[in-house]
């Protein structure tokens, strides 16, 4: 496949000024993909002028033609998704099918969001007086950025950029680091589909902090969305004070899976299989802490390691892959620290727990583990190991099980299982998370508005909430009527 590696500037593919590079590594066999250009501060803030130029025309563009243009890349990203998914799979390490499901999922937002640019819409009020009139105006918010992960390095992208660009906002994208080829394809796409120049710049850098510093610095860039950790998110948050930006953050998660003992047990470990697992376990909203009721404990146990046995590990391009590599070697090192400690601190290792060999150059395969006799105490329980290991906890009332499972900073998506209506009720209401699944893990939705509370964030990313992000309400006072 051949892909762009440029900067793509004010509709152009342009090296970096100083014809800096960096490169792109294929996790599954440490082979150099590619040298993608390294923008510096100056290329940056020439996006900043590019976007500040096409902002006005942009925002002027009727929404039935920004959606148009939206529905056109749709097209485009549909007719080139097996080649698009191939290359997510290749920078990140993602099983193939998961790589598709993971374009056709982002590509869903642009659909949703073009159809949202038509319905953005104000509201009358009614005045104090007969000679007064009260009206609201939805108004684009200006020049925006996003910064996003390398997990999932087009989803994150397509979500903030179809919500910016419904709304009549310019963004430039801030990949990361570790995955921004599929940046870059995003561009090309939305390039071939007649984005005018500047409304979309992508600015691919090994150096995040110079780039967020130019973003934080510029007063016309009216909006941040970042997508990462929590440590990052509060220093993007306390640099966006001095010229008061509106920031949407979607930061780390912790999440809970609460199984009480009445539950469907067939539903639980199918639905544990898919949160855990996905990605290998490195998303926001994978399961963390699996909290059993001691009654079931061990059935769960064993039934999620007989599952686990049957997953194979390898090459994310292969046939039957179900596991691929970790994203880097810090990734690995993180778990099998969090391992390490749990079994110090007496768990049992059930399956797994290990790095697999695969005879790949790579060494960042890691075995799908279960580990029974969790604690509190543990690493497991404090932080988020963003890899494919499920630790179970046990818990013997409702009232135990959600203040542990509230005992968090973060509240980013938590699930439970039961099938006891009135606790459905209650623990849904109790549990401190911007996302709840009920019988359900996979709660991923273009329609529904997706985000946390606590320290998982500000703001919304889909839905009708999605592209309030991106507007300014206008309160029009008319008199002498």
């Amino acid at each position: 496949m051949d892909f762009p590696t440029q900067l793509f500037l004010n509709g152009e593919w342009k090296d970096a000024s100083n014809g800096a590079t960096f490169d792109v590594v294929d996790p599954a066999t440490g082979e150099v993909i590619a040298q993608v250009a390294d923008a510096t501060a100056d290329d940056v803030r020439a996006m900043v002028e590019a976007a500040v130029a096409a902002q006005d025309e942009w925002a002027a563009t009727p929404a039935v033609e920004r959606a148009a243009i939206m529905h056109r890349a749709v097209r485009i990203f549909e007719d080139r998704i097996e080649e698009l998914a191939r290359l997510l799979s290749r920078e990140q390490g993602k099983p193939l099918a998961q790589a598709v499901g993971e374009m056709q999922y982002g590509v869903g937002f642009i659909d949703w969001f073009a159809e949202e640019a038509r319905r953005i819409h104000g509201s009358t009020i009614p005045a104090t007086t007969r000679a007064k009139r009260i009206i609201t105006i939805r108004q684009p918010l200006g020049v925006t950025a996003c910064i996003t992960p390398w997990n999932f390095p087009s989803l994150q992208i397509l979500r903030k950029l179809g919500a910016a660009l419904a709304a009549g906002c310019t963004m430039i994208v801030k990949p990361a680091e570790l995955t921004p080829l599929s940046a870059l394809e995003i561009a090309r796409v939305f390039d071939d589909a007649g984005l005018p120049p500047g409304v979309l710049q992508v600015a691919t850098s090994n150096d995040a902090p110079t780039v967020s510093a130019v973003f934080m610095a510029d007063a016309r860039v009216r909006g941040i969305s970042f997508t990462g950790s929590t440590e990052v998110g509060k220093i993007l948050m306390r640099g966006a004070a001095d010229t008061m930006k509106r920031v949407s953050l979607e930061l780390g998660g912790h999440a809970p899976f609460i199984v009480f003992a009445d539950a469907d047990m067939d539903l639980v470990v199918r639905e544990a299989m898919a949160v855990k697992l996905r990605n290998m376990g490195q998303t926001c909203v994978s399961a963390n802490r699996f909290f059993v009721h001691e009654d079931v404990a061990e059935e769960f146990g064993d039934r999620l390691a007989t599952e686990f046995r049957k997953l194979i590990v390898g090459n994310p391009l292969d046939d039957g892959v179900d596991v691929g590599p970790l994203v880097e070697e810090a990734a690995l090192v993180k778990v099998e620290a969090h391992v390490a400690d749990a079994l110090e601190h007496g768990a049992r290792v059930v399956l797994g727990g290990s790095r697999v060999d695969t005879g790949a150059d790579s060494r960042l395969f890691f075995e799908p583990t279960v580990i029974l006799d969790a604690d509190d105490s543990m690493l497991l329980a404090r932080e988020e190991t963003f890899g494919p290991v499920a630790p179970i906890f046990t818990f013997r009332d409702e009232d135990e099980v959600v203040r542990r499972a509230n005992a968090s900073d973060y509240g980013l998506a938590g699930y439970f299982f039961t099938r006891d209506l009135n606790r459905a009720i209650r623990v849904a209401e109790r549990l401190e998370y911007g996302t709840v699944g009920l019988n359900d893990a996979q709660i991923s939705a273009v329609q529904a508005p997706f985000g946390g509370v606590k320290q998982s964030g500000i703001g919304r990313e889909g839905g009708p909430l999605g592209v309030d992000e991106y507007l300014d309400t206008k309160y029009l006072s008319v008199g002498g009527l």
